[in-house]
């Protein structure tokens, strides 16, 4: 049994970065992961996106897919793209900050979660990935919070370290501001 997921955003957000936690996490917890990460050729402000595939076993073929079981949407610039590869009954997680829940696509659960408010409010501002990213792993229970916490220093390079802290800080207001958990891992027929 395998999950996908979609992540997308602007570059500068951390996109990559939330897409390797969430990978660790899972290997931590006995999964199997693998991603693929693309971007453009802008520094920042150009398209970051993701693509996981989280396994019960080994992924067999890269993470090139048609569809997706979820997705976290943090900005509008290039969220069509993932709407239109998203199940009809998955998840989505939207950062309601910048993006209007009505402009994308009727999903089974919708976790609307002000990202870029919570971090600012927080006095992080860019915190806004880690924030959705916590949000997600509670409204999925794809992985548990404590892998997060715990994966979160060793994904970072070692000159970002010193933000280790500030990452968990994010990931749990945002796991604190999702709903209840939809099971990830019910089979998909």
């Amino acid at each position: 049994m395998q999950r996908e997921v979609l992540l997308t955003g602007i570059g500068g957000q951390g996109i990559q970065l939330a897409t390797a936690l969430l990978a660790a996490a899972a290997v931590a917890e006995g999964r199997h992961a693998m991603y693929f990460g693309s971007y453009g050729g802008m520094m920042r402000g150009g398209n970051s996106d993701t693509t996981l595939v989280l396994g019960d076993a080994p992924v067999e073929s890269p993470p090139t897919i048609g569809a997706a079981w979820s997705a976290l949407v943090l900005h509008p610039a290039h969220a069509a793209g993932v709407y239109s590869r998203l199940y009809d009954d998955g998840l989505l997680v939207i950062n309601t900050s910048l993006c209007d829940p009505a402009a994308g696509p009727t999903v089974g659960r919708l976790v609307p979660v002000p990202a870029s408010e919570l971090a600012a409010s927080a006095g992080n501002p860019a915190a806004v990935t880690m924030i959705a990213l916590g949000a997600y792993a509670a409204a999925t229970a794809i992985v548990t919070l404590d892998a997060l916490l715990e994966v979160a220093p060793d994904v970072l390079p070692p000159y970002r370290r010193q933000h280790a802290e500030g990452i968990r800080t994010a990931l749990r207001t945002g796991h604190a501001h999702a709903g209840p958990a939809l099971s990830a891992w019910p089979v998909r027929t």
